[in-house]
């Protein structure tokens, strides 16, 4: 759910190298984004195209000679716990989700701690301060106080795990309008240092109320990155070959009729008193 394509796609139009991206269950942007060399590591739970298979990209880049692509793995709560840590300002976060699996083996950093009430042996994963999040969401206002609904996941988390936050949106309102439903207010314009508006910017993922998920797109990425000329191709034509997201759009007729969400408008909530 609204994943970050258009920031992604500006980062590899801008050629920016030597990232260390952390994401959990990294999809196709990263793919996207290995292919065109804007990666050195990657910290991660699981990745792949879910529901079709495989990064193809990705795991040529890990399968690599030399320089492969550096990797830390972790589990999905792993993950959710290191963002948690960070943005509370400790230094590590324990948990048990390792017990029983060979992902501490794999890597050095979850450590194991003994809990000093009961005794019990725990696993420790490090703070993840991150130098810029980027959330994709559905409206914020110039101030930056963004409104999210639909998964959540730990966007509030990272965002208050880093040290600078970008925010895209699929709409700017008037504060006016934030303030009216306060309670889907997920991150405060106080930690936020840019407010970019850009509708579809998730494509082809889905914000929630705006569009839906283009599947076409998810399962023909599957022959596309196994193909390195066809990936390279794509990322000339739809990336490198546009300025913005209205162009990326503007190359593909139909699709913006095609994914548009029905609107589905809940009832109004009453915060009188």
């Amino acid at each position: 759910d609204r994943i970050c394509f258009a920031a992604g796609h500006e980062i590899i139009r801008q050629k920016r190298r030597d990232l260390v991206l952390c994401r959990l269950t990294p999809d196709l942007i990263v793919d996207q984004l290995i292919a065109a060399g804007c990666a050195r590591k990657l910290v991660f739970s699981w990745a792949g195209n879910p529901g079709v298979g495989s990064l193809h990209a990705f795991r040529r880049a890990v399968e690599a000679n030399a320089p492969p692509l550096e990797i830390e793995e972790y589990s999905h709560f792993g993950m959710v716990a290191r963002f948690l840590a960070g943005a509370s300002h400790l230094p590590f976060w324990p948990l048990r989700d390792y017990q029983g699996t060979d992902i501490p083996a794999a890597n050095p950093r979850i450590k194991q701690v003994t809990c000093p009430f009961t005794g019990e042996a725990l696993a420790a994963v490090p703070a993840l301060n991150p130098d810029v999040t980027i959330v994709h969401a559905q409206r914020a206002d110039a101030e930056g106080n963004t409104q999210i609904w639909g998964l959540l996941g730990v966007q509030k988390e990272a965002a208050f795990a880093s040290k600078h936050v970008i925010v895209v949106v699929e709409e700017l309102v008037d504060t006016s309008v934030v303030r009216a439903d306060p309670n889907r207010t997920l991150i405060p314009g106080m930690i936020v240092d840019a407010v970019v508006v850009e509708p579809w910017g998730a494509h082809p993922s889905y914000a929630q109320g705006h569009y839906d998920r283009d599947n076409a797109f998810y399962v023909a990425w599957e022959n596309i990155s196994r193909d390195p000329a066809a990936l390279a191709r794509y990322l000339d034509e739809f990336v490198m070959g546009v300025r913005d997201r209205a162009e990326y759009l503007a190359r593909q007729p139909g699709l913006t009729s095609r994914l548009a969400a029905t609107p589905r408008v809940c009832a109004g909530v009453s915060y009188g008193y």
